[in-house]
């Protein structure tokens, strides 16, 4: 089947399973709505904050306060566009009108990542500029420095989320055992990895904990992190990359089951 046919029928396939599409719409309720209430809540305890953390307070980031939860409903899409046809027993039927494992991994994942990043670009301006209005006073422009980039670096980041749960969901065909795995790390491990000291040297290089940088505008105080913005979404795509890769080797090998 050609590489054209084969993104078709993923399209067709993504568009037909309701709760894929219903995840990413939760995905941008959930990101924008949260991000909406922190910002108005910071609004109003911004006056009683110390000298300190009004010198580092940063607007952009309060305003994707909203991703923590967003990102759950992307892991989720992320997940179910692989393992639905595992659980449903349709891997067979797939492998067999595309024999070449590669050309539709490939396309599965190419028309998926498309829709994340449209998913993921709407959600992260919607956030930004709305949250702003609640800041009111304390609020950011687009055109100040740092901005475009955090707010276009939001859309980014649920993206390669998206793209790491599938090159995990790849590896492991379950989404039970998959979504056991990605939710525990994602909101549980990394957190602790990240916020403790004896760990935080190794946290910081996770994927979400590196990916976030991106959306940040003001430096944190005392900050010896030892990359920026872009090179903290580049060691995330280098943990997607490896999944992906992951993915792909054992679909090779292994048999449709």
């Amino acid at each position: 089947m050609a590489a054209v046919q084969v993104i078709r029928s993923e399209w067709t396939k993504i568009r037909s399973v309701s709760s894929t599409l219903w995840t990413l719409s939760l995905a941008v309720v959930v990101t924008v709505a949260l991000g909406m209430l922190i910002s108005a809540l910071s609004r109003n305890q911004y006056d009683g904050m110390p000298a300190r953390e009004q010198l580092s307070f940063d607007p952009t980031v309060i305003s994707f306060a909203g991703m923590t939860l967003g990102q759950l409903a992307m892991i989720v899409f992320g997940v179910l566009v692989v393992s639905n046809e595992y659980s449903t027993g349709m891997i067979r039927v797939s492998l067999a009108a595309v024999p070449r494992r590669g050309t539709f991994l490939a396309g599965k994942i190419a028309v998926a990542t498309a829709l994340a990043l449209a998913v993921g670009m709407v959600t992260s301006f919607a956030a930004f500029f709305l949250g702003q209005t609640m800041l009111g006073p304390y609020r950011a422009s687009i055109g100040d420095p740092g901005v475009l980039r955090a707010v276009l670096g939001g859309g980014l980041y649920m993206t390669l989320i998206a793209m790491f749960s599938m090159g995990v969901a790849a590896m492991l065909r379950s989404p039970m055992l998959s979504l056991g795995i990605l939710m525990p790390f994602f909101f549980l491990v990394s957190n602790i990895l990240g916020n403790v000291d004896a760990t935080k040297k190794i946290g910081r290089f996770l994927p979400d904990q590196a990916g976030s940088r991106i959306m940040e505008v003001v430096p944190r105080a005392a900050d010896d992190t030892p990359y920026g913005p872009w090179g903290g979404l580049g060691i995330m795509a280098l943990w997607v990359l490896a999944a992906l890769a992951g993915g792909y080797l054992l679909l090779k090998r292994r048999d449709a089951q």
